[in-house]
């Protein structure tokens, strides 16, 4: 015999990774993911029978089946090895089911990280399939499977082909909706303010207008500050007033899933799925030159933002050689835990400190790297010491009129030595160091800048502020988040403008059935009950069965009213304006999967279809006879083309503006750059100043 134990993980490249490790007597083979699921052309749910779930194999996962009983057959035991979550559990649970293994055999394996160390030491301690995990699964699907394939009919018949609803996936759209009706509601209120520059001898500083005669005082129009500039009579203000504190600043906690995929979008300007994607690879395993494959950081779906002890005395190792002992925190001191202890359920960590991102440069690629150093950079600042900042607020008035200038600058760095959290304005503090000033002094006013505003409505929502703001209404799990995005753009419920999400036609459509007919589905407190119920089954303290009855039974009262009332919605074609070139009848604008499309009015006798383009304005500087219009590509990416394809096959990225270079007489484009826009020679030789 070859080998005697089999071990069966879900990809082929952990596979490899856990191979290596495990000698000869393993063979480790990959199930690709789940084995046995829901039947999709059927609910597979006897809502009669307490909610028995039929589950099959999965189709196309014959050939995986076969040979995972085959090998079984040769082994003298077999390890589940599938990853440190419930979806993981339940697969293992799928597993032992189609192979026929004993659910009393201690013969699951966890491991929080692809190391060698984990793996050895995880093989020493097998348990059993944790049913109470198992069971929160399947109510978790369960639940999504009633909704989804209870609305989504309905959704077919009343409105479109192809449209879904989901538990999760309709909170996130009714967010983008109620976030846009606040922006369609909002009227924009005047207000004013009044910024001082000052001048102690030859230092300059600036103060904000406060208040009068000690009272905090608005301004909202023109008038209103005129009361304020009548009363300065003179260029001299005196000190009142100065306050010095020392600030602390903390460092922020390591990575969950939200909280990775929020600031990698913020900093790297990473997709969610992306993110997930390369997390993946770097959890799985990255080859190392002579030390092998390893697995780079820990398992990436969770919400623990706890580090184990070993890591922590790493970590304060590490800060100490690097950085010097007074840059450790104190709560890491932390003593090492017994070998061969588990450690499950941590925040996403380099599983070892000491490779640092400039080690590992040689064996990743640009995004590997980016997360990577974005992963090791906050974990070793978690555990450093707070930055301390040295604060001065002084107060500066004359005949009543009070200004405050605020002044700070870092006295310790800390932890920003190796890490500062990004925010989602992307404003980055900056030192405002103000001169030596006292009580009683007089500074001069040089000048006071007066400025109308008007309030802004809210933001859209991008990738990265919707996924907290789901997190944090306790909607869906770290696992749910980029798929739910994903099928929102995928439906055509939302799209993506800017970086933002904006709703379109066919998703207000789809929301407002929902909000209508299915209040509980949409109802936040209610959704975030229930991930605390499934959280409940997963400790034992709760029946997966009457968790989703408790769901159910209202809800069937709903499906009920809806079938009943809604009113088939018809999509009206718009009219486009011009006729069809093949057959003469009039073109009409419809609505597709992917968006609006011109299409002739007299389907199906004709099947003419155009894609709906904008023209900006300007002659194609290839051809100089085409018009330059907005084209889509397939991952929904902006770029420019002739209207003249396929004779004329310009295309750019950059916006051209229909001005040449003074240089060179190629074309200018428009550039989005850090801070606005940019003119520049698409040859390169030329730039204009920003414009925000």
């Amino acid at each position: 015999m070859a080998y005697k134990y089999l071990v069966i993980v879900e990809s082929p490249a952990k596979a490899k990774t856990i191979e290596k490790y495990l000698g000869k007597n393993y063979k480790v083979v990959a199930s690709v993911g789940h084995v046995r699921d829901l039947p999709k052309s059927k609910m597979g749910i006897d809502v009669e029978n307490n909610y028995e779930p039929h589950y099959i194999s999965i189709r196309g996962k014959g050939d995986v089946i076969k040979s995972l009983r085959s090998a079984a057959k040769k082994a003298e035991k077999v390890f589940l090895a599938s990853d440190p979550d419930r979806e993981g559990e339940a697969i293992a649970w799928h597993l032992s089911f189609l192979l026929g293994l004993n659910l009393e055999d201690k013969n699951r394996v966890v491991f929080n990280e692809i190391t060698k160390e984990a793996v050895k030491a995880a093989f020493k301690e097998p348990r059993s399939i944790d049913i109470d995990l198992v069971d929160a699964q399947q109510a978790r699907r369960i639940l999504d499977r009633l909704v989804g394939y209870s609305i989504s009919p309905i959704l077919w018949r009343k409105v479109k082909k192809g449209l879904s609803a989901g538990r999760v996936q309709s909170i996130a759209l009714k967010m983008i909706m109620d976030r846009e009706q606040e922006i369609r509601d909002f009227k924009p209120e005047e207000y004013w303010s009044l910024d001082g520059n000052f001048q102690k001898e030859r230092k300059k500083f600036k103060a904000s207008f406060w208040g009068v005669d000690g009272k905090k005082k608005k301004l909202p129009n023109a008038a209103s500050v005129k009361e304020v500039t009548d009363r300065i009579s003179s260029k001299d203000f005196e000190i009142t007033k100065v306050e010095k504190k020392e600030r602390m600043r903390q460092a922020a906690a390591p990575f969950t899933t939200s909280s990775l995929q929020q600031e990698a979008a913020r900093k790297l300007n990473f997709r969610t799925r992306k993110t997930m994607m390369v997390a993946q690879q770097l959890y799985e395993g990255i080859a190392l030159g002579k030390q092998g494959t390893v697995g780079l950081i820990t398992y990436m779906r969770t919400d623990s933002k706890r580090l184990s002890d070993t890591a922590k005395v790493e970590i304060a190792e590490l800060v100490e050689t690097t950085y010097g002992s007074e840059y450790i925190s104190r709560k890491v001191k932390a003593q090492k835990k017994a070998a061969g202890s588990q450690d499950a359920h941590e925040a996403i960590r380099p599983t070892s400190v000491l490779r640092t991102p400039e080690e590992m440069e040689k064996f990743l690629d640009k995004d590997q790297l980016k997360l990577y150093r974005l992963i090791w950079s906050r974990t070793v600042a978690s555990q450093m010491t707070p930055a301390v900042f040295d604060t001065m607020k002084v107060t500066l008035e004359q005949n009543g009129v009070r200004f405050i200038a605020n002044g700070s600058k870092i006295k310790f760095k800390g932890f920003m030595q190796v890490y500062i959290e990004s925010n989602d304005d992307g404003k980055q503090e900056k030192d405002n160091i103000l001169p030596d000033l006292t009580v009683g002094e007089t500074v001069t006013s040089v000048d006071i800048e007066q400025k109308q505003h008007f309030t802004q409505p809210p933001a859209r929502f991008s990738e990265a502020t919707l996924i907290k703001t789901l997190e944090e209404n306790g909607v869906g799990r770290p696992s749910t988040y980029a798929p739910t995005l994903e099928t929102i753009q995928r439906r055509y419920y939302v799209k993506l403008a800017q970086k933002r999400f904006e709703p379109t036609e066919l998703g207000e459509i789809v929301n407002a059935i929902i909000v209508d007919f299915f209040p509980q589905i949409i109802d936040i407190h209610f959704t975030a009950e229930m991930e605390r119920d499934l959280d409940k089954i997963a400790e034992g303290k709760e029946e997966w069965r009457k968790v989703v009855d408790h769901f159910y039974r209202p809800f069937e009262k709903e499906l009920a009213k809806a079938e009943e009332n809604i009113e088939k919605i018809q999509i009206k074609d718009e009219p486009a304006g011009f006729d069809c070139d093949l057959c003469g009848q009039p073109m009409v604008i419809k609505l597709g999967r992917y968006g609006k499309f011109y299409a002739c009015s007299n389907f199906p006798e004709c099947r003419n279809t155009k894609a709906i383009v904008k023209e900006i304005g300007v002659t194609c500087p290839a051809c100089h006879e085409g018009q330059i219009i907005e084209r889509k590509s397939k991952k929904n990416r902006l770029f420019y083309g002739c209207n003249r394809y396929p004779e004329c096959e310009f295309v750019s990225w950059d916006k051209p503006i229909g001005r040449n270079c003074p240089k060179c007489d190629h074309y200018l484009v428009e550039k989005k750059v850090k801070g606005g826009k940019q003119i520049i020679c698409s040859n390169g030789d030329y730039e204009e100043a920003v414009q925000k």
